[in-house]
């Protein structure tokens, strides 16, 4: 781990076995198993450095930013071989692109640091008024399993460009990518400004949740665990943002027709991240016009998908992270061949090289309704959810009836239906006509139990990082 700029084993001595998603039962690594007392040095340390970094000048904190950037770069492959290695995520279209969106936000971040400024009123002669944006103090940031860099992007550099210190708390199942990052970001910025944890959530998450000496915690991760972690923080009135998850319907318009739209619903379904995105357009809206042909021409394109080993070049789809979320899909797929379609896959491989790991095949199920249990539980997995609609109201009501709100994708060639129902559809993150993920400098971030707060931005990072002082003087004539 990393605790006040130094690389360090648990307090307890004891270790954590990091497996290999795409190999069951194979080790691959192993981790300090942090407990409460290291949690203490983590927070000691971090608290020790906030004064210095919090006082620095913009510039400084934005050069190290830029230098943390350019040697991520340098190490790019080392980084996503990694994130293939212990989150299963191929290589090619999933682990290469995060490291690059990783050092997107770092050098965004490091471009917008001087940002953090405060505003002058204008209150007469006799008053000087202003305010300042303030850092919060330490952040922990806990990160989930599916997308760890990239989630760390959203939090560490707008921490840390506002003026804060950070402690990371790394997944159990997917530590690895965090420590070496924790190690660049030692080589550049003041001892303690950035520490890195890893363990057990369980433990160590609620021991930041719970820590006085942390100011903020900023969690990613399921809505379960999140309303855990906020209850524990807002026990103290700590600062809390949380990202959580989704069920996210995907409108398609029957003029929306075209390749650019089979494609387009392929990145939105994430199935080249085994599904396992809280943006993952799982529920899938087809206006009955157009169902039967969408359904065909997106089954035989997703069914070309080349699922295997990460660390293969010719795979699109790599493993499920373990055998409980492997488990936990395998149910789910269960559940759907009994009460939809199976249009694409549906069943565990059964034998072959992809019974070696924790292996999904994608899978569609037709003719579905909304109030189905695939349709209104977030699965993390392969599997897409259609459901014809006929009426343009309906479908939105449908869209709507969920208690997450975090994204939504409209497809439609017609401005009118495609704005007027991304302006009522209920979610954070709206994309119209396309399927990729989040824009770095643009908010995101959930509508209802999808979560609290912004990231990615600098609205995010402003709301998210620092807090607002006002000073009135009275200034003698």
């Amino acid at each position: 781990m990393w605790i006040g700029g130094e690389p360090v084993g648990s307090a307890t001595g004891q270790w954590r076995d990091v497996m290999n998603p795409a190999k069951r039962e194979t080790v691959i690594a192993r981790v300090p198993a942090a407990g409460p007392e290291d949690v203490d040095r983590a927070v000691a340390a971090a608290r020790q450095a906030f004064p210095g970094w919090r006082n620095v000048h913009f510039t400084v904190r934005a050069r190290a930013l830029s230098l943390i950037a350019d040697d991520i770069e340098a190490r790019a492959e080392d980084f996503a071989r990694l994130t293939a290695l212990d989150t299963g995520n191929a290589l090619r279209t999933q682990a290469r692109p995060e490291v690059t969106t990783l050092v997107a936000l770092f050098r965004y971040f490091a471009g917008i640091a001087g940002e953090v400024k405060g505003v002058t009123l204008p209150a007469g002669d006799g008053q000087l008024q202003y305010t300042r944006l303030e850092p919060l103090g330490v952040v922990a940031c806990i990160l989930p399993w599916n997308s760890p860099l990239m989630i760390a992007g959203f939090k560490l550099p707008a921490a840390l460009a506002a003026g804060n210190t950070v402690i990371l708390k790394a997944a159990d199942d997917a530590p690895l990518t965090i420590l070496l990052l924790a190690e660049i970001c030692a080589r550049h910025l003041p001892a303690g400004t950035v520490n890195a944890l890893t363990g057990r959530g369980s433990v160590i998450g609620a021991a930041l949740a719970e820590h006085p000496g942390v100011d903020k915690v900023s969690f990613t991760g399921s809505t379960e665990v999140g309303r855990g972690v906020a209850r524990t923080a807002g026990e103290r009135l700590a600062h809390v943002s949380l990202e959580l998850g989704g069920k996210n319907p995907s409108i398609v318009f029957p003029d929306a027709v075209d390749e650019d739209l089979i494609d387009g619903l392929l990145l939105a379904s994430r199935f080249t991240r085994q599904g396992q995105s809280c943006t993952a357009g799982s529920r899938l809206f087809l206006h009955e016009d157009i169902y039967e042909e969408v359904l065909e021409r997106l089954t035989l394109k997703l069914g070309a998908l080349v699922v295997g080993n990460p660390l293969d070049e010719a795979t699109d789809m790599g493993a499920i992270i373990n055998n409980s979320q492997f488990t936990s899909i395998s149910g789910y797929l269960e559940d759907g061949r009994g009460s939809m379609k199976t249009l694409l896959g549906g069943d565990v491989p059964a034998e072959g090289p992809l019974t070696e790991g924790y292996f999904h095949l994608p899978t569609v199920f037709g003719g579905g309704r909304n109030d189905f249990r695939l349709a209104q539980e977030e699965i993390f997995g392969p599997v897409l959810v259609a459901i014809p609609w006929r009426d343009t109201e309906d479908v939105i009501r449908m869209a709507n009836d969920s208690h997450y709100g975090l994204a939504a994708y409209v497809w439609s060639h017609n401005l009118d239906n495609a704005l007027n129902t991304a302006h009522r559809v209920d979610a954070g993150w709206v994309q119209v006509n396309q399927g990729g993920g989040q824009v770095v400098g643009q908010s995101y971030g959930g509508y209802k139990q999808s979560g609290i707060g912004r990231e990615v931005s600098l609205e995010g990072m402003l709301a998210g990082f620092t807090q607002t002082k006002q000073i009135n003087v009275k200034l003698r004539g």
